[in-house]
Parts: structure tokens; sequence; C-alpha cells
């Protein structure tokens, strides 16, 4: 007897966005690489800008409209241009960049950050070009970077010079590195609580490392036959993970993974014969995998069971005639809670701007919907870099997003956000203190008044 799966998510729709809900008229970097090209917190986005020192636009996510370059503050400082980016999940305005000139900066994004107004317009501002950080150790220009899912400042990244390094962030510190490969690194991910990493290479091999003790702890010898980049997805802590490559005659193609078993795939879906690499975004609390690709106007919707077969198609999610360049998602406590959107989807496009794809599931009622929304990621860290160096194990601290228990956009559940200051801004208060200290010795002298 035939029988129709159930699923909360089967009806999830997204329409197009209009053009008042957009970010445009920036021009986009020209650089390409395995990148998502674009990264949210849940207050703004960070995409490269073409043209010299690095540039970024980041913008807010409450106010979409019309840059104009010359005008609008943008982030500038690297000297080569900027390959990828990521937000800390514990500081919605610290943002960490990876660029050509083989530096990592890390950046606070000042609060009164406006480069469109509240219609939309452009508004004059001034750059941000004084980082608080930099990351000096890679040799070659650095491809991609993620923060660590649960504890504050653990920083992975990797470079063309196939190493696979581990920062602690407010030391300055690279406490590791990972020198296994010596071909090209596709992806880097973190796993649920962040005790190991994987990462994907030219070579088609998907290695395993045990994040402290620096050791490839398991390997896939070739996770597709194909040559497109092969990106990677923890399924949670279920010991699956996903691999999004090619087959042999180049047809795009999911594989489930078992993690204690890795000499075949549990399951293989194929998906279609476009060219670009896939970017799959993962959403941790609902186990749906909304599936994109560089230069697709699909998003395609699948949802994750643990059982055979594994992963089942929802739908066509969202179709647009517009190629997207990259993709990525908003973290979930910024999302629109009590409209039911489950997922928020900012998909960068070279002539069209930011777009955001609004994910929803159909509901009548305007309660607070459980059903829908289990626990999430919330904004604090569940423990610190040096404790989780010394081996603990925690993966991120959850939060209900219920507006009622303080949940949802602009819900607390964040940790007390510790102050930053750059170099430059410490030098220019460290030279006030001195010439204050100064004029008040000379107060004293011409007082006939020792300080002994």
């Amino acid at each position: 007897m035939f029988k129709i799966r159930k699923s909360k998510y089967r009806h999830v729709y997204c329409d197009a966005p209009k053009v008042e809900q957009c970010w445009t008229d920036f021009r986009m970097s020209t650089v390409t690489g395995d990148q998502q090209y674009i990264k949210a917190s849940t207050k703004y986005f960070a995409v490269g800008m073409a043209g010299g020192g690095g540039s970024m636009v980041v913008g807010r996510l409450d106010r979409p409209g019309r840059f104009e370059a010359g005008l609008c503050p943008i982030v500038t400082g690297h000297t080569g241009a900027v390959m990828d980016m990521d937000w800390n999940p514990f500081d919605d305005s610290m943002l960490a960049t990876g660029s050509e000139d083989t530096k990592i900066k890390i950046w606070s994004i000042p609060e009164d950050w406006e480069p469109t107004d509240e219609k939309g317009n452009a508004k004059k501002g001034e750059n941000l070009s004084e980082s608080l950080i930099d990351l000096v150790g890679h040799q070659k220009k650095v491809t991609l970077l993620r923060y660590h899912p649960s504890c504050e400042g653990g920083l992975l990244s990797t470079s063309a010079d196939t190493s696979v390094k581990i920062w602690d962030v407010e030391s300055a510190a690279e406490v590791q590195s990972c020198e296994e490969t010596h071909d090209l690194i596709q992806d880097i991910v973190w796993d649920y609580k962040g005790d190991n990493f994987a990462y994907s290479a030219k070579d088609k091999a998907v290695r395993f490392v045990d994040a402290r003790s620096n050791n490839v702890i398991s390997k896939i010898e070739k996770a597709h036959e194909g040559s497109k980049s092969v990106k990677l997805v923890y399924v949670g802590e279920t010991g699956k993970m996903f691999s999004c490559g090619a087959s042999r005659q180049s047809a795009r193609e999911i594989k489930v993974w078992d993690l204690a078993n890795l000499d075949k795939p549990l399951h293989t879906e194929n998906v279609d014969t476009a060219a670009g690499a896939m970017i799959p975004l993962y959403d941790h609390d609902t186990s749906v995998l909304y599936l994109a690709g560089k230069g697709d106007g699909i998003v395609r919707l699948y949802e994750y069971e643990d059982k055979a077969p594994f992963i089942f198609k929802l739908n066509d999610g969202f179709r647009s005639n517009t190629p997207g360049k990259g993709y990525c998602t908003v973290p979930k406590r910024g999302l629109n809670i009590m409209g039911h959107e489950t997922v928020r989807m900012l998909k960068v496009a070279n002539n069209e701007g930011v777009q955001p794809l609004n994910f929803y599931v159909p509901r009548k009622s305007q309660d607070f919907q459980d059903d829908i929304f289990p626990d999430t990621a919330s904004g604090t860290p569940a423990h610190a870099f040096g404790e989780w160096w010394e081996g603990s194990s925690k993966g991120p601290v959850l939060m209900c997003l219920n507006p009622a228990k303080g949940g949802g956009a602009g819900g607390a559940a964040a940790a007390p956000k510790k102050k930053f200051k750059s170099a430059a801004v410490l030098s220019k208060e460290l030279e006030a203190a001195n010439a204050r200290i100064a004029m008040l010795e000379a107060k004293l002298a011409e007082n006939n008044i020792s300080l002994e």
C-alpha cells in the first residue's frame, strides 16, 4: 500500500523578493574560489567588492536599499582581495576575513554603522580601516574561514598553502596546523561540538581530524568520482555526514556517510547535471537541507531522517531565472518567528546585488509554533577557548525561540559582549594619557608639589 511520507516542512515556500527588499548597486568582487561569497550574522551581511584594498560591503539586514560607491561606508584594510569571511556566532558585530594578502583580520563593526538610511537611500559614513587583530601564519592566500560552533574565539582557516590552522583569536595565536595534504583544499567544516573537523581536497579525499591532537582519525579515499568541488556537512550528532560533489559523468549528487564506517556511502542521491559547485546549507534544528549551487536559480529542499534512504526531497523551494553567485543563511534567532519564517537565505548575484529568500511554513495560527521551531543555537558560548583546548566537549548552548520567553529576533540569549579596541585606537588613547600625565606633572612642579 502506497503511503505519503508526513513532514511539517513539505509545503515550505519562498516568494520572489521585491526590489525594495534587496541591497543593490555595488560592484561585486571578481575573485573566484570555493567560498560562498556572502556571510551573515543576525544584524549584518558581508560581501566582497571589486577594487583595491580588499574592500567589503557590510550591510544591515534591517536596512535594504541602494549602495553608492564613494559615499557609503565600507570595510577596507587588506592589501589583496578578500576571499572568504565568517561572523562570530557569539558576537553579531565581529567579522573575520581572509585575503589574498595571506592575512586574517578580525573586525568589529560599530554600533552606528549605517550604509543606508531607513528609506533605503545611500548614507554617507566613515570607512572602517582599522582591524582589531591580524592573524599571520599562512604562506599563501587564505581561502576559507570557519568559526568554532561552541567555544568563544576559536577559528579554523585554510589557505592555498594547503594547511589547515586553528587560531585562538583573543590571544591572536596559532595553536595548531594540519599539513596532511599537498592538494588545494575545497571545504573545511567543524563537527557539531567542534571536537573534530573535516576537510575535502582536490585529490577527492575527505579527511577527518581530531582538532586537539591534530591526528587524522579517518579518511574517505574518494568521496566523489567527478572533478567538481566537494562540500561537506555534519548532520548534527547523528554520526552521519553529507558530501556534495559530482559523479564520473559530472552529474551532481549528494552522498550520505556513516562516520563509523566510511567504506561506502549509505545512500547516493542524484541531483542534476548543472555545472556549478553545490552550496549545502543545513538547518540542524529541523533536519532540512537547503541545496543551492553556484550559477543556479533553484534552491532545493531535502529532509534528513535517520533511516534509509536518509534524505527525502521536499520540493524545489525556490526557482528564479537569476543565477546566484553565492548563498548563506541568517542565524535562526534573527528570523521572523511569529511570521513562521523557518529559514532566511541571502543570495548574491553579479548584477542584482543581494536578495533575501524568506522560507515560510504556511500556518493559519498567529501563535508561536513550537513543533516547527525547536530550540536553536543561542549567542552564548558553551566554553572559553582555553577550556575547549584542554578537553572540554560541549555542543552549542540552546535557546527557546518563543518571543514570550525572550527568544526570536532580538532575543536576549547572548553573553555580554566584550569591548575590543584596535591597536590604532589604543595608541591614540595612550598618547592622550601620556600628554595628560605630562600636563599634571608640570602643574605639580609649578606649585612645588613633590610626588615623593
